[in-house]
Protein backbone atom coordinates (compact mmCIF):
# COMPACT_ATOMS: atom_id res chain seq x y z
CA UNK A 1 0.00 0.00 0.00
CA UNK A 2 2.65 2.32 0.77
CA UNK A 3 4.67 1.39 -2.37
CA UNK A 4 1.11 2.46 -3.93
CA UNK A 5 1.30 6.08 -2.15
CA UNK A 6 4.56 6.74 -3.49
CA UNK A 7 4.01 5.79 -6.99
CA UNK A 8 1.34 8.03 -7.08
CA UNK A 9 2.72 11.12 -5.42
CA UNK A 10 5.81 10.41 -7.95
CA UNK A 11 3.54 10.48 -10.95
CA UNK A 12 1.52 13.59 -9.42
CA UNK A 13 5.21 15.00 -9.12
CA UNK A 14 6.29 14.63 -12.79
CA UNK A 15 2.80 16.04 -13.52
CA UNK A 16 3.20 19.11 -11.63
CA UNK A 17 6.66 19.55 -13.17
CA UNK A 18 5.66 18.89 -16.60
CA UNK A 19 2.88 21.59 -15.93
CA UNK A 20 5.20 23.82 -14.39
CA UNK A 21 7.72 23.42 -17.75
CA UNK A 22 4.67 24.05 -20.02
CA UNK A 23 3.59 27.14 -17.83
CA UNK A 24 6.99 28.68 -18.04
CA UNK A 25 7.04 28.36 -22.10
CA UNK A 26 3.38 30.07 -22.40
CA UNK A 27 5.17 32.61 -20.70
CA UNK A 28 2.55 31.89 -17.09
CA UNK A 29 5.37 31.66 -14.34
CA UNK A 30 6.84 35.04 -15.74
CA UNK A 31 3.64 36.68 -15.82
CA UNK A 32 3.10 35.80 -12.18
CA UNK A 33 6.28 37.06 -11.01
CA UNK A 34 5.96 40.05 -12.74
CA UNK A 35 3.09 40.84 -10.78
CA UNK A 36 4.54 40.29 -7.79
CA UNK A 37 7.66 42.21 -8.80
CA UNK A 38 5.31 45.08 -9.35
CA UNK A 39 3.32 45.04 -6.01
CA UNK A 40 6.99 45.64 -4.60
CA UNK A 41 6.21 48.46 -1.75
CA UNK A 42 9.27 50.30 -2.79
CA UNK A 43 8.21 51.28 -6.06
CA UNK A 44 5.83 53.66 -7.22
CA UNK A 45 3.98 52.75 -10.38
CA UNK A 46 3.22 55.85 -11.92
CA UNK A 47 0.33 55.69 -14.86
CA UNK A 48 1.23 58.59 -17.83
CA UNK A 49 0.20 59.06 -21.05
CA UNK A 50 3.14 61.53 -22.28
CA UNK A 51 1.30 63.16 -24.94
CA UNK A 52 0.01 66.19 -23.43
CA UNK A 53 3.34 68.89 -23.06
CA UNK A 54 3.99 70.69 -20.89
CA UNK A 55 2.07 68.69 -18.29
CA UNK A 56 3.70 65.05 -19.34
CA UNK A 57 5.27 64.34 -22.62
CA UNK A 58 8.96 63.23 -24.04
CA UNK A 59 12.07 64.62 -24.88
CA UNK A 60 14.73 62.65 -26.09
CA UNK A 61 13.18 59.95 -25.22
CA UNK A 62 12.71 60.87 -22.16
CA UNK A 63 9.57 61.54 -19.79
CA UNK A 64 9.17 64.92 -18.65
CA UNK A 65 7.14 68.10 -17.81
CA UNK A 66 5.24 68.97 -15.08
CA UNK A 67 3.53 65.77 -13.87
CA UNK A 68 7.16 63.75 -14.45
CA UNK A 69 9.18 66.41 -11.80
CA UNK A 70 6.22 65.81 -9.23
CA UNK A 71 6.15 62.33 -9.40
CA UNK A 72 9.89 62.40 -9.08
CA UNK A 73 9.36 64.86 -5.99
CA UNK A 74 6.66 62.51 -4.96
CA UNK A 75 8.80 59.41 -4.74
CA UNK A 76 11.10 60.23 -3.37
CA UNK A 77 9.31 62.20 -0.47
CA UNK A 78 7.84 58.67 0.05
CA UNK A 79 10.66 56.67 -0.34
CA UNK A 80 9.77 54.84 -3.09
CA UNK A 81 11.45 54.40 -6.52
CA UNK A 82 9.38 56.28 -9.40
CA UNK A 83 8.93 53.81 -12.46
CA UNK A 84 6.93 55.41 -15.36
CA UNK A 85 4.42 53.33 -17.29
CA UNK A 86 2.97 54.47 -20.49
CA UNK A 87 -0.94 53.41 -21.46
CA UNK A 88 -3.02 54.96 -23.73
CA UNK A 89 -5.34 57.74 -22.37
CA UNK A 90 -8.71 55.82 -22.24
CA UNK A 91 -6.72 52.75 -20.55
CA UNK A 92 -5.45 54.73 -17.43
CA UNK A 93 -8.28 54.12 -15.47
CA UNK A 94 -8.81 51.04 -16.08
CA UNK A 95 -4.90 49.98 -15.62
CA UNK A 96 -5.13 51.81 -12.37
CA UNK A 97 -8.18 49.75 -11.07
CA UNK A 98 -6.51 46.45 -12.35
CA UNK A 99 -3.24 47.56 -9.98
CA UNK A 100 -1.15 47.91 -12.73
CA UNK A 101 -0.32 50.97 -11.69
CA UNK A 102 -0.56 52.79 -8.23
CA UNK A 103 -1.04 56.15 -9.55
CA UNK A 104 -2.20 58.09 -12.47
CA UNK A 105 -0.32 61.88 -12.68
CA UNK A 106 -0.62 62.62 -16.34
CA UNK A 107 -2.98 65.69 -16.09
CA UNK A 108 -6.17 64.45 -15.44
CA UNK A 109 -9.40 66.35 -14.73
CA UNK A 110 -11.36 66.17 -12.24
CA UNK A 111 -14.90 64.63 -12.90
CA UNK A 112 -17.13 63.37 -11.27
CA UNK A 113 -17.76 60.49 -13.89
CA UNK A 114 -13.73 59.16 -12.80
CA UNK A 115 -14.73 60.29 -9.15
CA UNK A 116 -17.24 57.11 -9.60
CA UNK A 117 -14.51 54.83 -10.13
CA UNK A 118 -11.20 56.09 -8.48
CA UNK A 119 -10.47 58.61 -6.27
CA UNK A 120 -9.04 61.67 -6.31
CA UNK A 121 -6.01 64.12 -4.20
CA UNK A 122 -6.85 67.76 -3.84
CA UNK A 123 -6.67 69.81 -6.56
CA UNK A 124 -3.38 71.21 -8.01
CA UNK A 125 -3.81 72.87 -10.68
CA UNK A 126 -6.93 75.26 -12.19
CA UNK A 127 -7.00 74.87 -16.14
CA UNK A 128 -9.66 74.98 -18.42
CA UNK A 129 -10.49 73.87 -22.44
CA UNK A 130 -8.85 76.38 -25.36
CA UNK A 131 -8.72 76.49 -28.92
CA UNK A 132 -5.94 76.22 -31.23
CA UNK A 133 -6.81 77.81 -34.70
CA UNK A 134 -4.73 79.49 -38.08
CA UNK A 135 -3.39 82.97 -37.00
CA UNK A 136 -6.21 85.36 -38.01
CA UNK A 137 -9.05 83.15 -37.05
CA UNK A 138 -8.75 83.91 -33.77
CA UNK A 139 -11.91 85.49 -33.88
CA UNK A 140 -13.51 83.97 -36.01
CA UNK A 141 -15.41 80.92 -34.23
CA UNK A 142 -15.92 83.40 -31.24
CA UNK A 143 -19.77 84.14 -31.78
CA UNK A 144 -20.92 80.87 -33.56
CA UNK A 145 -18.53 78.30 -33.25
CA UNK A 146 -20.33 75.04 -34.26
CA UNK A 147 -21.32 76.89 -37.84
CA UNK A 148 -17.96 78.42 -38.26
CA UNK A 149 -15.78 75.42 -38.32
CA UNK A 150 -17.04 73.68 -41.48
CA UNK A 151 -13.44 71.21 -41.34
CA UNK A 152 -14.63 70.28 -37.95
CA UNK A 153 -12.46 70.51 -34.77
CA UNK A 154 -9.86 68.38 -33.20
CA UNK A 155 -9.91 66.30 -29.97
CA UNK A 156 -7.87 64.17 -28.07
CA UNK A 157 -10.51 60.59 -27.40
CA UNK A 158 -12.00 59.81 -23.78
CA UNK A 159 -10.50 63.70 -23.09
CA UNK A 160 -12.63 66.27 -21.09
CA UNK A 161 -12.46 68.40 -24.12
CA UNK A 162 -14.30 65.85 -26.43
CA UNK A 163 -17.02 65.38 -23.97
CA UNK A 164 -17.41 69.26 -23.92
CA UNK A 165 -17.99 69.00 -27.71
CA UNK A 166 -20.13 66.32 -27.62
CA UNK A 167 -22.01 68.08 -24.71
CA UNK A 168 -22.13 71.59 -26.20
CA UNK A 169 -21.33 71.09 -29.74
CA UNK A 170 -23.23 68.12 -30.74
CA UNK A 171 -23.39 68.91 -34.36
CA UNK A 172 -19.79 70.16 -34.78
CA UNK A 173 -17.61 67.27 -36.99
CA UNK A 174 -14.99 65.45 -34.61
CA UNK A 175 -11.89 64.26 -35.23
CA UNK A 176 -9.92 62.32 -33.16
CA UNK A 177 -5.40 62.79 -32.66
CA UNK A 178 -3.33 60.78 -30.23
CA UNK A 179 -1.13 63.68 -29.54
CA UNK A 180 -1.71 67.02 -29.61
CA UNK A 181 1.36 67.56 -32.60
CA UNK A 182 -0.63 65.54 -34.61
CA UNK A 183 -3.78 68.01 -34.25
CA UNK A 184 -1.66 70.83 -34.75
CA UNK A 185 0.02 69.45 -38.41
CA UNK A 186 -3.72 68.72 -39.38
CA UNK A 187 -4.54 72.75 -38.25
CA UNK A 188 -1.72 73.49 -40.35
CA UNK A 189 -2.45 71.45 -43.27
CA UNK A 190 -6.63 72.99 -43.32
CA UNK A 191 -7.67 69.72 -42.19
CA UNK A 192 -9.46 71.41 -38.74
CA UNK A 193 -10.18 74.36 -37.96
CA UNK A 194 -9.92 73.77 -34.21
CA UNK A 195 -8.37 72.07 -31.65
CA UNK A 196 -9.75 71.95 -28.17
CA UNK A 197 -7.11 70.45 -25.46
CA UNK A 198 -6.44 72.19 -21.58
CA UNK A 199 -4.83 75.41 -21.45
CA UNK A 200 -1.24 74.30 -20.72
CA UNK A 201 -1.22 72.29 -23.91
CA UNK A 202 -2.96 74.65 -26.00
CA UNK A 203 -0.62 77.47 -24.82
CA UNK A 204 2.12 75.30 -25.45
CA UNK A 205 1.07 74.46 -28.82
CA UNK A 206 0.63 77.84 -29.69
CA UNK A 207 4.39 78.78 -29.03
CA UNK A 208 6.17 75.56 -30.76
CA UNK A 209 3.49 76.21 -33.79
CA UNK A 210 3.76 80.19 -33.52
CA UNK A 211 5.77 80.12 -37.16
CA UNK A 212 3.51 77.99 -39.04
CA UNK A 213 0.77 80.57 -38.32
CA UNK A 214 -1.30 78.93 -35.39
CA UNK A 215 -2.77 80.84 -32.57
CA UNK A 216 -4.88 80.55 -29.37
CA UNK A 217 -8.54 81.91 -29.81
CA UNK A 218 -9.06 84.47 -27.17
CA UNK A 219 -11.65 82.60 -24.59
CA UNK A 220 -11.99 80.10 -22.30
CA UNK A 221 -14.54 77.40 -22.81
CA UNK A 222 -14.77 75.45 -19.80
CA UNK A 223 -13.21 75.91 -15.84
CA UNK A 224 -11.49 72.47 -14.57
CA UNK A 225 -8.89 71.21 -11.45
CA UNK A 226 -6.41 68.90 -12.33
CA UNK A 227 -5.68 65.84 -9.70
CA UNK A 228 -3.70 62.26 -9.42
CA UNK A 229 -6.09 59.47 -9.54
CA UNK A 230 -5.61 56.31 -7.05
CA UNK A 231 -7.68 53.41 -6.08
CA UNK A 232 -10.17 53.77 -3.45
CA UNK A 233 -8.89 51.33 -1.38
CA UNK A 234 -5.66 53.01 -1.66
CA UNK A 235 -6.41 55.38 1.62
CA UNK A 236 -2.58 55.56 2.39
CA UNK A 237 -0.89 56.80 -0.90
CA UNK A 238 -4.31 59.50 -1.22
CA UNK A 239 -3.09 60.18 2.15
CA UNK A 240 0.23 61.04 1.30
CA UNK A 241 -0.11 62.48 -2.07
CA UNK A 242 -2.30 65.05 -0.58
CA UNK A 243 0.09 65.61 2.50
CA UNK A 244 3.22 66.05 -0.45
CA UNK A 245 0.86 68.27 -2.27
CA UNK A 246 0.15 70.69 0.81
CA UNK A 247 3.64 71.04 1.19
CA UNK A 248 4.67 71.78 -2.27
CA UNK A 249 2.20 74.55 -2.24
CA UNK A 250 3.12 75.63 1.29
CA UNK A 251 7.06 75.47 0.48
CA UNK A 252 6.44 77.57 -3.37
CA UNK A 253 7.41 73.93 -5.07
CA UNK A 254 4.59 73.63 -6.80
CA UNK A 255 4.59 77.22 -8.26
CA UNK A 256 8.40 76.82 -9.52
CA UNK A 257 7.64 73.43 -10.95
CA UNK A 258 4.48 75.19 -12.68
CA UNK A 259 6.75 78.07 -13.63
CA UNK A 260 9.56 75.72 -15.16
CA UNK A 261 7.39 74.50 -17.61
CA UNK A 262 4.89 77.05 -18.15
CA UNK A 263 6.75 80.09 -18.17
CA UNK A 264 4.18 83.09 -17.31
CA UNK A 265 2.50 80.76 -15.06
CA UNK A 266 0.58 82.60 -12.18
Amino acid sequence: MACDVFQVLQAFGSLLRNAWLGWAAMGIVGTIATQAASADPTVLRVGVTPKSPPMIFKQGGQIVGVEADLAGALGQALGRRVVFVEEDWENLIDTLCEDRIDIIMSGMSITQARRYRIAFTNPYLQVGQMALTRSGEQYSYLMNLASQAKNGVGVKPGTTAEFLVRQEFPQLKRKYFKSGEDAAAALVKKKIDLFISDVPQIWYLAGLYEAKGLAVMPTVLSQEVLGWGVRRADTQLLDAANSFLQKEQENGELRRTFSKWMPGFR
